[in-house]
């Protein structure tokens, strides 16, 4: 096991008394089968002025393989990415994935509420000259951006709003549960996607699934069941009028991206393009569309786009 180490006080940019600085957890599937989400949250967070100080000497958050196996091992792993933030001179870790703020979440609660579990993190990490001393906090990029930046500023900046893009918000599971842990909003009514569709000058779909599960993790069972999952709740939206769908979760996006074809045959077909939450901040404050990696996605959000003026056919 290696940590990161870095002086007291790291170099910063030139303009850091301008450009606050966070630690960024991307987790595993930004970085690999949504290359399309780590790069445009790249982009948004150039367009925002703030800095994202990539953890790269991070381990996987464990998510719910290696905690149902050894939460022990699970939880000491999400020590020692803290510890490297802390040797960062980082207070903020943000995720852009619901399940790793989930498990990450759940892991700091238990070592700043148990001083056994903190003493047994630091008992390994000592073994490798870092410690971890319980200044990190946790937080999704979606409650940085309305925490930390602002319904009100966000709508200032948009240049090239969503005219009225008809926005199903989902939610999922691990961004809004359990509560004990995340807390940030009510599990049976958030609304934080639904105000930052607003201030993107989109209209937010107000449907039964958007805080139910993707079905992701079913897949690996039952995949069948899994496609069912997403052919209702993609019903649900699409009833509704919903024209496009937006989820904080890299793993919902693969679900609702990727199983919609296969429930067709039940729930009939919806065609939603799902976008990753900084895609369409991103593109509402004006990054170019040809490099928010819109080709990547299963369901074309070309026609979508292109009917509410917000991008060119060619980019999906």
């Amino acid at each position: 096991m290696s940590v990161i180490t870095a002086p007291a006080n790291p170099k910063r940019r030139s303009n850091s008394a301008q450009t606050k600085r966070y630690g960024f957890f991307p987790g595993c599937v930004a970085k690999e089968s949504c290359t399309e989400l780590f790069n445009s949250t790249m982009l948004l967070a150039d367009k925002l002025g703030i800095e994202l100080v990539e953890l790269t000497a991070a381990s996987c958050c464990g998510a719910s393989v290696l905690n149902d196996l050894n939460r022990d091992v699970a939880r000491v792993l999400n020590a020692r990415t803290y510890a490297q933030a802390e040797a960062l001179g980082l207070d903020d870790v943000i995720t852009i994935c619901s399940t790793c703020t989930g498990h990450m979440r759940a892991s700091n609660k238990e070592l700043l509420e148990d001083d056994g579990s903190m003493d047994h993190a630091n008992g390994i990490l000592g073994k490798f000259g870092a410690s971890y001393k319980g200044t990190v906090s946790v937080r999704h990029l979606l409650w940085m951006l309305i925490d930390d930046i602002g319904l009100d500023e966000l709508s200032k900046m948009v240049v090239n709003p969503l005219n009225g893009l008809k926005v199903a918000p989902f939610y999922g599971c691990h961004i809004i549960r359990p509560e004990s842990v995340n807390g940030w909003e009510s599990a049976r009514n958030p609304h934080s996607l639904e105000d930052l569709i607003t201030a993107l000058g989109g209209e937010p779909v107000d449907y039964a699934g958007k805080t139910r599960c993707c079905g992701f993790h079913v897949q690996l069972e039952k995949e069948g069941i899994a496609a069912n999952m997403v052919g209702q709740n993609m019903r649900m939206a699409k009833d509704q009028g919903a024209e496009a769908v937006l989820t904080p979760c890299p793993l919902c996006h693969l679900a609702l991206d990727g199983y919609q074809a296969d429930s067709a045959a039940r729930w009939g077909r919806t065609d939603l393009p799902t976008f990753h939450l900084p895609q369409l901040v991103a593109l509402a404050l004006g990054v170019d569309p040809t490099l928010l990696g819109l080709k990547r996605h299963v369901v074309s959000p070309g026609h979508v786009l292109q009917a509410h003026d917000l991008a060119p056919m060619h980019v999906a």
